[in-house]
C-alpha cells in the first residue's frame, strides 16, 4: 500500500470539500440579495440607494467566491490563497454574527468555513495544489 498521489490540476475529495464550502458561501450570500432586494421593495431597508449598494456588492462577492471555488474545484494553485482569505473571513463573520445571536446565519457560516479550511489544508489537497517546480 503505496501513498496515493495526486498531481497538480487534479482535484482530491477534501479539495472537494473545500470548493463546495465556497459554493454554499458563495449562494449563501445570493439568499442574502434576496432578503435584501425584499427589503428594499418593501421599505424595509434604511435606504433604497444603501440596499442597492450593498445588493450590487454581494453580487460581486459572491461571483468572485464562485470564481474561487471553481478554481479550487480543479485543483488551480492560484486559488489556495483566495480560498484560504474567504474561509477567515467567513469565519470572522461567522463570529460576528454569532455573538450578535444571529446564529441561523453565523452557526452555517462557522460550519461552511471550518470545513473549508479543513479541506485546502488536507495532507493531500497541500500537495494538489503545489506549484510544479
Amino acid at each position: 500500500m503505496g501513498m496515493r498521489w495526486t498531481a497538480v490540476g487534479h482535484a482530491t475529495p477534501m479539495l472537494r470539500v473545500a470548493a463546495a464550502a465556497l459554493a454554499a458561501e458563495a449562494a449563501g450570500l445570493l439568499v442574502s440579495v434576496v432578503f435584501n432586494l425584499v427589503d428594499a421593495a418593501s421599505g424595509q431597508a434604511w435606504t433604497t440607494g444603501n440596499a442597492i449598494g450593498l445588493t450590487v456588492v454581494e453580487v460581486i462577492v459572491a461571483a468572485g467566491v464562485a470564481w474561487i471555488g471553481s478554481g479550487v474545484a480543479r485543483a488551480r494553485p492560484w486559488s489556495r490563497t483566495p480560498a484560504v482569505m474567504v474561509q477567515l473571513f467567513t469565519i470572522l463573520i461567522a463570529i460576528w454574527l454569532l455573538q450578535a445571536q444571529r446564529y441561523e446565519w453565523g452557526a452555517p457560516a462557522l460550519v461552511f468555513g471550518l470545513a473549508g479550511l479543513a479541506g485546502l489544508f488536507a495532507p493531500t489537497s497541500l500537495r494538489a495544489l503545489n506549484r510544479e517546480r
